[in-house]
């Protein structure tokens, strides 16, 4: 398995857990973002320095650019994938990108991060999307997400460093 760099869109909920995990991790991250670095709480943070501005503010066009920058898309989200969510694993598929799904309402952290990792090594990513709905959409995902997250990228982390 290889170092990964972990990209997400910065909008709440999953996608900024996903760029926090990976900085507390002390992995690469990155990603687009749409114009004027727009998300539902405001503008992203300017401390998520390796963030790419778009030239547009529409979400699907971020969506879409971060599942083609990326070798593999991996969603959270409680329950099925809706809208945004729902676009992206559309994109990954429609542009045969490996995407995998972990519905949280289903798994616990220790059985998705078991699946997570047999994924990641079957696929081996150098460059990880990962997605999810907004805060707003479900409160609490953003702290449940960036639990599981943390977890697997230091698990990752330290199976690359013995290597």
């Amino acid at each position: 398995m290889r170092r990964i760099t972990i990209i997400s869109g910065a909008q709440t909920g999953v996608d900024r857990a996903a760029l926090d995990a990976a900085i507390a991790c002390g992995l690469v991250y990155g990603g687009a973002i749409p114009c004027g670095r727009l998300s539902e709480d405001g503008p992203v943070s300017k401390r998520y320095t390796a963030l790419v501005e778009l030239k547009t503010n529409v979400y699907a066009a971020r969506t879409r650019r971060n599942v083609l920058d990326a070798d593999a898309t991996l969603i959270l989200c409680p329950g099925p994938p809706e809208g945004g969510t729902a676009l992206t694993q559309r994109l990954a598929s429609s542009h045969e990108k490996p995407v995998l799904v972990i519905d949280l309402d289903c798994e616990t952290n220790g059985s998705a991060i078991k699946l997570i990792r047999a994924w990641i090594e079957a696929n081996d990513p150098a460059v990880l999307n990962v997605a999810g709905p907004r805060e707003s959409r479900f409160p609490g995902l953003y702290d449940r997400a960036r639990k599981l997250l943390e977890k697997l990228f230091r698990e990752i982390s330290a199976k690359t460093q013995r290597r």
